[in-house]
């Protein structure tokens, strides 16, 4: 991101406040994600958190039960709802959520997919791949939250880890280390 020159930025502070709110109105209206978070921060707050957590839940839990005709498929809708739950992330710097709901996301795989994760063949390797570093990825998160989450996401965390080991992604778990149970007693 480039900086203003010191001159520029003394000028710029030097404004009257009437300009700079109109000056800065301007600007957040070019950036959208700034837009969101600051709807976020300044309007909804943090009792709407649950509620868009609530509208992430449904979203991921439809399309990945449904009939899918090939594993990749499967791994596009994969990747678009893992991009709404990164989103959300950075919208609302909820990385509880981001935690909680890509758990989810990965146990529905394997709940309502088993056909597609019983194989590791050429056509299931990039979907057992994604799904096994995605669980990496979700574990180095979950370790870095603060350890009373950890009572409310070690269910979740174990069912994808028994998934994961119990599925064809077992050989890339054990690749990526991935343990066999989580937890803040480890």
């Amino acid at each position: 991101m480039p900086t203003l020159s010191p001159t520029l930025r003394k000028a710029l502070l030097n404004l009257p406040q009437k300009e700079k709110d109109q000056l800065l109105v301007r600007l957040v209206c070019q950036d959208k994600v700034l837009t969101e978070q600051l709807q976020f921060r300044l309007l909804e707050g943090d009792e709407a958190l649950e509620e868009r957590r609530s509208r992430l839940r449904e979203r991921i839990d439809d399309p990945v039960r449904g009939y899918h005709q090939t594993p990749n498929d499967l791994l596009l809708i994969l990747r678009q709802l893992q991009s709404q739950i990164g989103y959300h992330s950075k919208i609302t710097a909820d990385q509880f959520g981001e935690v909680e709901l890509t758990v989810r996301l990965l146990n529905n795989v394997f709940r309502h997919q088993p056909a597609a994760v019983a194989r590791l063949s050429g056509t299931t390797q990039p979907l057992l791949s994604h799904l096994a570093r995605r669980a990496d990825t979700t574990l180095r998160l979950a370790d870095k939250l603060d350890p009373d989450y950890h009572l409310e996401l070690a269910d979740g965390v174990n069912e994808l880890l028994t998934h994961l080991w119990s599925s064809a992604a077992a050989p890339l778990a054990r690749d990526l280390g991935l343990p066999r149970q989580w937890g803040s007693f480890r």
